[in-house]
């Protein structure tokens, strides 16, 4: 406005006149600087604050946290200044702040800070802090933001809860460069784990950068209760004649205490459903003897890549794989033979099984809500695309006592060209997929086509629990109950609970909803 003002007076008045114009301005600016309300009083201990207790989210030991906010307000009709704005444990503290844009004193302490009347200032806090620091019981690292003194003191609550990690990480290189490692015909940044590193116990998380990669005639084994958080452009690799051994076993508690569990490394609670925070667990050619039971892999690229590796069948049990940006599995000429697995989640497919391979799943549930028309629950394919699409045998993929469900009205898809081998099969499952479009198409006869489909449920709501939580278990109410073939029975679920007979379809034995 002040700049409007000014303009139009420069184009009205003439150039004789500028002069005895900007001495006016002049004057002006310096009547309200002295401007007698401006003055402050002393803070009487009556601020108010946006929260009591701020909890910064869980760090590992070593790393900073992200950066949360304090508003500080007066509501009084005085502009006040606070003589003292500090953190508890004073210049020793493992928090910084900045007042209102300033650093103070190393980020500990304020002195004589201004706030106006009906105004308010922010306070942005952050931590750096190691286990070592934090209360040996409970693993909490706590301070306070101390506002004034004696009668006048107000206090905010820190909290924060340590992890203590180990490391995982690629060496820098005298060149300046970081270690790689090869894997097919495709270079990544990465490192190879030696003998000390081959076990993940339940004692410390792994924080691992780049990709970790198990040597040929090795074994990674994770015991139960492993947490291992990826960074972005991390994963782990299995490749030649190498193992991968997932020992997880059933939880009591929504806490997974005793799951592996696989994820990104931002802790914080705004990233617990992003997508693609880390890239994959990558089964590669001539990987040997890999079995995983009691896995949950979230919010990753591809959860699950396994490639080239028809030779040795990768067993997959009671495991979950959620909000993965392409694929929650993406299987390329593998052998798969997995029960009680849950896909919930992608932005391509839940499960894909391309350019052929071998398949069994057995209560399994594969839901897809993403928000794209061209998603699949299931995908499946005997070729590759390429310049010229390329075929291999799909010698086997059969699904019993399963969901295949989501978002879209058609959530199988079945790709294939002519040449070599295309054998599916479908027993006892809920499939959503529109009836138009089978009648239109061979490979979906799902009524008359008794050599690739037995007793399929059509379009029936399973009514999971919460979709947007990663809930698919079901209820008495569910159209998947008793509706399995008790030939393919797998006695306990998921979480191991006894199946009834006749068996529930998907990874769930039918419970009462417990929030």
């Amino acid at each position: 406005m002040a700049y409007e003002i000014i303009r139009y007076f420069y184009q009205k008045t003439k150039p004789m006149q500028l002069n005895r114009l900007f001495f006016l301005i002049g004057i002006l600016v310096t009547v309200c600087a002295c401007r007698s309300d401006f003055e402050t009083v002393a803070s009487k201990g009556d601020l108010v604050f946006s929260q009591d207790t701020i909890y910064l989210d869980t760090v590992f030991s070593t790393i900073g946290s992200s950066t949360f906010q304090l508003k500080v307000y007066n509501k009084s009709n005085e502009d006040i200044s606070i003589p003292s704005i500090q953190l508890g444990k004073g210049l020793n503290s493992k928090y910084r702040m900045t007042v209102d844009g300033i650093s103070g004193n190393q980020g500990k302490l304020f002195q004589n800070v201004t706030l106006l009347a009906k105004d308010s200032l922010y306070i942005f806090i952050e931590t750096t802090v190691n286990a070592a620091d934090a209360n040996s019981t409970d693993f909490l690292y706590t301070d306070q933001i101390e506002f004034d003194s004696g009668v006048n003191l107000q206090k905010v609550a820190l909290v924060t809860l340590v992890k203590d990690a180990i490391f995982l990480f690629p060496k820098r290189l005298p060149n300046g460069s970081k270690e790689t490692i090869s894997v097919g015909n495709k270079t990544v940044e990465g490192f190879y784990l030696d003998d000390s590193q081959l076990r993940f116990t339940n004692q410390k998380a792994y924080v691992v950068y780049g990709y970790a990669g198990v040597p040929s005639g090795k074994t990674a084994i994770f015991d139960a209760g492993a947490r291992v958080y990826f960074h972005a452009n991390s994963g782990l690799i299995v490749g030649n004649n190498a193992s991968l051994q997932i020992n997880g076993s059933k939880s009591s508690t929504s806490q997974l205490e005793n799951e592996v569990v696989f994820q990104g490394d931002r802790l914080q609670s705004d990233y617990d459903n992003v997508p693609g925070q880390w890239e994959t667990v990558w089964i590669n050619e001539g990987a040997i003897n890999n079995n995983i039971n009691h896995l949950t892999i979230k919010n990753a690229s591809i959860g699950l890549l396994i490639q080239n590796n028809n030779g040795s069948n990768t067993s997959i049990k009671n495991s979950q794989i959620y909000n993965s940006t392409h694929y929650g599995v993406l299987a390329q000429n593998a052998k798969i033979t997995a029960e009680n697995l849950v896909i919930n989640n992608a932005g391509q497919a839940a499960l894909a099984c391309i350019y052929g391979g071998n398949y069994t799943f057995t209560h399994c549930t594969f839901n897809n809500n993403w928000n794209n028309p061209n998603q699949m629950a299931v995908t499946l394919s005997n070729f590759k695309l390429g310049s010229v699409p390329e075929t291999n045998a799909l010698s086997k993929a059969t699904f019993n006592n399963c969901i295949i469900y989501g978002a879209y009205s058609n959530e199988l898809e079945l790709n294939k060209k002519t040449g070599t081998a295309f054998e599916y099969q479908f027993n006892n499952c809920l499939i959503k997929f529109d009836s138009k479009s089978a009648a239109a198409n061979p490979l979906y006869q799902f009524t008359t086509d008794a050599t690739h489909y037995n007793a399929i449920i059509l379009n029936q709501d399973p009514k999971f629990q919460s979709i947007t939580k990663n809930k698919l278990n079901i209820d008495g109410s569910s159209s998947a109950v008793a509706k399995g073939n008790a030939t393919y029975l797998i006695p306990l679920d998921i979480k191991g609970n006894t199946r009834t007979l006749p068996p529930d379809l998907g990874a769930y034995q039918n419970k009462p909803f417990v929030n």
